[in-house]
């Protein structure tokens, strides 16, 4: 039963902390202010051998059947076998397909032309087909293509199909310079860094550093279509890739282009989604009673402190499918604190969804769990030790960190923080139920 579950999950991740905290975390999770996510939920604590990380991204995809010794990232059946070890052990995996050289081009080894990314795609869909994750479930997974690759237009058609990639979702990369030639309807450029020689005819025009045009589109022609896949069957989705990467509190040290299935998690080759939630649903006194409803924020503030101590601790309590997942997670300890039942905790307060008066209810909610987020990571950094990858002066430099109260920014330089990452607005699915069916991630 639940009570049963939450003795157990606390018992497994509470291991080197003082019975105080276990018993506080124990009373948070039973009271439902916190629920660590689903693969927490299912592993911590049993005698299976699974991952208590949601998600993870893949390495980088290398143009190439076999590793390449001395490149970035792992050969495309290798990586294919990460994606697969990552389902097995019940996380799910994103890739980034982009560096695939497309369909068309001439592949020098065995004197052919390449079938282009979806065909890889393909590959990976039907692996995840055979492998259930964790035993009992299908395995998710998020590809990803770059606004400028080749095959960009199949990309966005490929789940027009029935029954194309239904284990992805797809999401397109969208760029900063993309959006500038919608904006002013150019011409696009459709390219890929392939010799001349390896392009289909040769390619149009060279592009210093970036290989070969490949085709010229309208900018705006190609946004309508992703716009209207979007709008006509839920995909694909689109990921500002350049903000991303501006706003990443790491962007010193990574790169990301690509995300975790559901996308609220951008994340770096090999990069994991440790997930966990607070609940406000239950944090609000007098429901309903109008005049009288009211949101406690220090209630709040409590379950975000136990519920990011508790995050740090699975990093250390998990099995990783990779070896190179675990040292990528250890040098950063990203983790993705989140919260579920926004809108029922609107209805009793009295505030209808999407108002004026919930958007700024929401940004106080946020607030307020952002800092007591920070706040908690700066005092485990005082007891453990800053992320490894910590760097003083090029973290507190991140535009997110702007936003925090100076006391927080202060603080992070004299002391450090134990997290590179610390907050994600995930959609809950599993765990919205989990916690009394209340409303999912900040949906109503």
């Amino acid at each position: 039963d639940y009570d049963a579950t939450c003795a157990r999950v606390v018992a497994a991740l509470c291991g080197r902390e003082p019975a105080e905290f276990a018993a506080e975390a124990l009373r948070a999770m039973r009271a439902r202010e916190i629920v660590p996510a689903g693969r927490t939920l299912a592993g911590a604590g049993t005698d299976k051998r699974v991952t208590l990380i949601n998600c993870f991204v893949s390495p980088l995809i290398q143009d190439s059947m076999q590793t390449e010794a001395g490149l970035p990232g792992a050969g495309i059946m290798d990586a294919l076998s990460v994606a697969a070890y990552a389902l097995q052990m019940g996380g799910g995996i994103g890739m980034d397909f982009s560096t695939i050289r497309p369909r068309g081009a001439v592949v020098r080894r065995t004197a052919s032309t390449s079938s282009g990314a979806l065909p890889f795609m393909d590959m990976w869909h039907y692996m995840s087909e055979t492998i259930m994750s964790a035993g009992h479930r299908r395995g998710a997974m998020m590809a990803t293509l770059r606004c400028d690759h080749p095959d960009i237009e199949e990309f966005i058609e490929a789940k027009q199909r029935a029954g194309r990639l239904t284990n992805f979702n797809i999401s397109v990369l969208v760029t900063d310079e993309f959006m500038e030639a919608v904006g002013r309807d150019d011409k696009w450029d459709l390219h890929f860094p392939v010799p001349k020689a390896d392009a289909p005819g040769g390619g149009l025009e060279e592009i210093e550093g970036a290989g070969y045009v490949y085709k010229r589109v309208r900018a705006r022609e190609l946004w309508d279509k992703i716009v209207g896949g979007a709008y006509a069957h839920a995909e694909p989705g689109v990921i500002f890739i350049d903000r991303v990467n501006q706003l990443n509190n790491l962007a010193y040290c990574e790169h990301i282009h690509c995300t975790n299935p559901c996308g609220e998690q951008p994340l770096p080759d090999n990069g994991d989604c440790n997930l966990g939630h607070t609940n406000l649903a239950v944090m609000v006194e007098r429901p309903f009673e109008p005049n009288e409803a009211a949101f406690d924020f220090e209630r709040l503030r409590r379950a975000v402190s136990t519920m990011v101590r508790l995050l740090d601790n699975v990093l250390d309590r998990t099995l990783w499918p990779t070896e190179e997942q675990g040292t990528e997670a250890r040098a950063k300890r990203r983790v993705g604190l989140g919260f579920t039942g926004m809108a029922s905790a609107l209805q009793q307060l009295g505030i209808p969804y999407g108002s004026d008066q919930a958007v700024e209810f929401t940004s106080k909610v946020a607030r307020a769990q952002a800092e007591a987020a920070y706040r908690t990571s700066i005092m485990l950094a005082k007891e453990r030790g800053a992320f490894f990858e910590y760097d003083r002066d090029k973290f507190c430099a991140a535009p997110f960190l702007q936003k925090l109260s100076p006391d927080i920014r202060r603080d992070i330089k004299a002391h450090g923080i134990r997290n590179g990452v610390l907050l994600s607005i995930a959609p809950t699915g599993t765990t919205s139920l989990v916690v009394g069916n209340v409303s999912s991630g900040i949906e109503p």
